[in-house]
């Protein structure tokens, strides 16, 4: 299975480009590089789009686990790091899988609701 992983440029995937890509999955790994209009003729090509609010979050996460160290002066090793990171992101992917499902939508719209629905919980 093809993978195609935009991780430089915003709206690297646009309307002009986007019905030629072939790969079956787009990770998304730079921030906003897919366009509204190509995410559109993405969806119609049957392609799985994994949202740069997902595939970014493990950097975000770990961002937050050095910031909280630091402000408890703390150490953890690399090994609590990757175990938190993992349980972070099976929770979070899981999270967006079953709005997708919940919702019959797609993986961006489902990464939104999944981040709405935490916004109303608090």
């Amino acid at each position: 299975m093809d993978i195609i992983v935009p991780a430089a440029l915003d709206g690297a995937i646009n309307e002009k480009n986007a019905s030629s890509v072939q790969a079956k999955i787009v990770l998304e790994m730079a921030n906003g590089p897919t366009t509204i209009e190509a995410d559109k003729i993405l969806q119609k090509k049957g392609l799985t789009v994994i949202p740069d609010i997902l595939a970014n979050a493990g950097g975000v996460a770990v961002s937050y686990f050095e910031w909280y160290q630091n402000m408890h002066n703390d150490v953890w090793n690399k090994e609590d790091v990757f175990k938190k990171l993992k349980n972070k992101m099976v929770k979070a992917t899981a999270a967006v899988l079953q709005a997708q499902q919940e919702y019959n939508t797609t993986m961006r719209d489902a990464a939104y609701i999944t981040a709405l629905k935490k916004f109303e919980e608090k």
